[in-house]
């Protein structure tokens, strides 16, 4: 059975915004997650680089470069794409894991009984 867990209310993720944490487990740990919205899409990962397991964020909650249109890692400068997680550039490999979100009556929901698993394209 699928637990939806109400993450955040919709207006709180803005396209290009600041992201909203969030923990998970995965591979049996504790683990920060962040979601976020574009093109007018939740979207959410762990927020792990591929390159080097650290967060992504510059500053807390803020994983996007300053246009608004790439997720970037702050140590290494590897970029994903927002809306699939998927490595375009720098030292990453594959994409980063994705996290199951939908959105309703204006949450946001995280799918936690999904088992997470990294893109790898």
């Amino acid at each position: 059975m699928v637990e939806l867990v109400p993450l955040c209310n919709s207006c709180d993720l803005a396209n290009g915004g600041l992201a909203v944490g969030f923990d998970v487990v995965y591979a049996g740990q504790t683990c920060r997650a962040f979601a976020i919205r574009f093109d007018g899409l939740p979207q959410a990962y762990l927020n792990r680089c591929t390159h080097v397991a650290m967060e992504l964020d510059w500053q807390p909650n803020r994983v996007f470069d300053d246009s608004g249109q790439w997720l970037l890692c702050a140590s290494h400068g590897a970029a994903y794409q927002p809306d699939t997680g998927l490595c375009a550039g720098g030292p990453c490999r594959g994409g980063l894991v994705k996290i199951l979100l939908s959105e309703r009556e204006g949450v946001v929901y995280w799918h936690s009984a999904y088992n997470l698993k990294p893109l790898l394209f």
